[in-house]
């Protein structure tokens, strides 16, 4: 890992990471020796369009190619998501893509690794209390920190991946054809504020003018005296 964060060309070791993550949940997702009623395919489905950003229909091809042999459906499913990260590369550029990957990906690993050591200092906080429970303390701080460190790998990769695919970048002439269009509405938005001010103040001068003078007080005709 030190190597490949360390290099300024990530595009292999993303590639090996998605290939991982993929083949993780689909292990997942599509269990082995088990009916292919049994597969979880509406939930895997829904998982690649939120995290990958890739439109795969796994149920329908199922549906279609109920002999569909295995390795070719996983296959089919690994590919439409590399495809799909493939055509954004392309779009990109290998130079922004390059700068995208290892930024991503060292901003995951560092906000992963805060993690991890916020949760290293919870375990040997708490790590004594084993002894009560008739363990041996320093071989379960062993076991547990490494499994909090296997988790912490695991979760960069798959964050990596995820957020790499989801991630868009606009250019210069998108960035201001954005702020013309939001300079427009809020142009017209104030125009409309102050027509409508215009229209209250109209209202308000033409309600004054309908009402009837009345007399200063002293002008008033003083009521008749009673007899």
């Amino acid at each position: 890992w030190s190597s490949d964060v360390c290099s300024s060309d990530l595009s292999d070791a993303i590639r090996g990471i998605q290939e991982n993550v993929l083949e993780a949940m689909l292990d997942q997702a599509l269990p082995r020796n088990v009916p292919h009623e049994d597969w979880d395919l509406d939930g895997l489905r829904e998982t690649i369009a939120r995290d990958f950003n890739a439109i795969v229909e796994p149920g329908a091809w199922l549906e279609a190619e109920p002999e569909l042999d295995e390795q070719i459906f996983r296959a089919r499913i690994t590919d439409a998501v590399l495809g799909s990260y493939a055509a954004k590369a392309e779009r990109y550029g290998p130079e922004l893509m390059q700068h995208l990957e290892k930024d991503i990906m060292l901003r995951t690993l560092d906000q992963a690794w805060r993690e991890h050591l916020a949760a290293m200092d919870y375990l040997r906080q708490g790590i004594h209390l084993r002894s009560y429970a008739q363990k041996d303390y320093r071989y379960e701080y062993k076991r547990e920190a490494y499994e909090l460190f296997t988790a912490m790998l695991e979760r960069v990769k798959y964050e990596t991946v995820s957020v790499l695919t989801r991630v868009e970048v606009r250019s210069e002439a998108e960035l201001q054809r954005e702020e013309e269009e939001r300079q427009r509405r809020l142009t017209e938005a104030l125009r409309a504020q102050h027509a409508e001010a215009q229209s209250v103040l109209a209202g308000a001068a033409a309600e004054d003018d309908s009402e009837p003078e009345l007399l200063p007080s002293a002008h008033r005709v003083p009521p008749p005296a009673p007899a």
